[in-house]
């Protein structure tokens, strides 16, 4: 749960703005999602029965499989820890027709929850370990994206992820990979965004710049983890050097009041992911969430899951983590103007 807050919902103008259509509850909010992980949000359900059929199962019984894929109290606390929890699922997402039915998975689930636009992040790069190409690794969640859409009534998109430990080659190569894929030059759900992600410490934004302008002239949306793990100055870096016009969790942009001010007037959204930054450390348990800061900043925000199986959350719980102190019908103008943010144009 949140802490208590001393926000103060005044502040908060444009949200209080009058509403297309009243909401009575928040499992009734047409939500935005744009920053979920493929790897972190597999239905536990679809993870088990992937492993028992290719005989990869760890453990004798699903119970015990829950334990190693959502993060345990005891291993809160750091970024590092957390993303241990991404180990299990590579094992069956290294072939093309598992990606497709983990993707169809994930969308499902996110339908239940009343999203209406949801951007999936993924690394192909991770997932060609048992021989897939990369352009095979993109193809293959796409496939599985293009056939939830064909079922559901919602908008997708897939971002490009970048991992820093990789370096800043694998990053170009995958830039370039990623805009073959495009979906503006496709009739059909495809690539819309780049991103950066993995460990932050060590790994300077500034060091990727040459991967971002080949996805700016790509015409692809740009996004970054950053401030996460790390301070504002590497938030600044992903501005002036990378020219996002969104960022990953930015947790540490609070302690620097030029940094809000400059988030606010360039109107660079912050994806925020309440459940996740208390279980990282990003933001320690007690404090306050930086998305009142931002909102009381002016700074735009969209309410995110990351990885909903690891984070054991969804959609309907983010906000229901929010509703103590924001009304459903500022909940529902955060996702309103999220939806403007989104890399997605219409297919």
């Amino acid at each position: 749960m949140l802490e208590p807050v001393r926000f103060d919902t005044r502040l908060l103008e444009f949200y209080n703005g009058p509403m297309q259509q009243k909401v009575h509850s928040i499992s009734e909010i047409e939500k935005v999602e744009l920053h979920q992980h493929v790897d972190g949000s597999i239905p536990i359900q679809l993870t088990w029965q992937l492993m028992k059929s290719h005989g990869l199962n760890p453990v004798e019984t699903i119970e015990e499989m829950e334990r190693l894929l959502v993060l345990q109290p005891g291993e809160e606390g750091t970024l590092l820890s957390y993303l241990d929890k991404f180990q299990y699922p590579q094992w069956i997402t290294q072939f093309y027709e598992n990606l497709s039915l983990v993707v169809e998975g994930i969308v499902e689930e996110a339908v239940k929850n009343r999203v209406k636009l949801l951007e999936l992040r993924y690394s192909p790069i991770i997932h060609t370990y048992a021989g897939l190409t990369l352009r095979q690794a993109i193809r293959s969640v796409l496939t599985g994206m293009n056939q939830a859409r064909s079922r559901h009534d919602i908008q997708l998109g897939l971002v490009i992820i970048a991992m820093r430990q990789q370096g800043p080659h694998i990053a170009k190569i995958l830039a370039r990979q990623a805009i073959s894929e495009a979906q503006h030059l496709h009739k059909r759900t495809g690539v819309v965004g780049f991103d950066l992600a993995g460990a932050e410490r060590g790994n300077l934004p500034r060091l990727f710049k040459e991967a971002y302008e080949i996805a700016r002239t790509g015409h692809l949306g740009l996004t970054v983890h950053v401030g996460e793990d790390e301070g504002p100055v590497c938030i600044w870096q992903a501005i002036d050097e990378l020219g996002v016009s969104r960022i990953g969790h930015g947790c540490s942009a609070v302690s620097d009041k030029e940094l809000l001010r400059r988030l606010a007037r360039d109107k660079i959204l912050v994806e925020c992911c309440i459940t996740s930054n208390y279980q990282t450390g990003a933001v320690k348990r007690g404090q306050e969430h930086p998305i009142y800061t931002f909102l009381e900043h002016g700074v735009p925000v969209a309410i995110c899951t990351d990885n909903t199986t690891v984070s054991a959350t969804n959609q309907n719980q983010e906000n229901e983590k929010l509703a103590g102190c924001l009304s459903l019908e500022q909940l529902a103008r955060i996702h309103q103007e999220a939806k403007t943010f989104s890399f997605i144009t219409a297919v």
